[in-house]
């Protein structure tokens, strides 16, 4: 099998990065996270600049990205991110319709966006299991 076949990771834990100003979601996202099976926790961020700052000194497979966050929004750092990261897959999360997402998210480079109230591990699988075909998409 080929190493560099996207079935051939399956053995391969993923690493994520879980960004939100917000304490309990991020909780809530670990919970999902551990109940994911090939995925884990690398790290976790409270604003766009220490996402920028945790991508950059140890980069994950996922991040999984509140929109609104205090300084540098979730859209401007998977903006950051993506084009720093190409390997990065970035998940947009927040409460928005998707009708109602703000300007950018759908050119931001985020390979998709899911409500948070929707969140979880069969999200988590379907994105990983779709994330090159979403980023030729456009993503979100």
């Amino acid at each position: 099998m080929d190493p560099m076949d996207v079935t051939a990771d399956s053995t391969r834990t993923v690493r994520v990065l879980i960004v939100d100003d917000q304490l309990p979601f991020r909780a809530v996202a670990r919970t999902v996270i551990g109940m994911t099976a090939g995925f884990e926790v690398a790290a976790e961020a409270e604003t766009g600049e220490a996402a920028l700052v945790a991508v950059d000194e140890d980069p994950p497979d996922l991040v999984l990205m509140d929109i609104n966050l205090p300084g540098i929004n979730g859209i401007e750092a998977t903006r950051r991110i993506t084009s720093a990261h190409p390997d990065a897959t970035v998940l947009l999360l927040s409460t928005y319709q998707a009708a109602d997402l703000p300007s950018g998210a759908d050119s931001c480079g985020a390979a998709g966006y899911v409500n948070k109230e929707e969140f979880g591990p069969k999200v988590v699988l379907d994105l990983w299991a779709n994330r090159d075909q979403a980023a030729t998409n456009d993503g979100a």
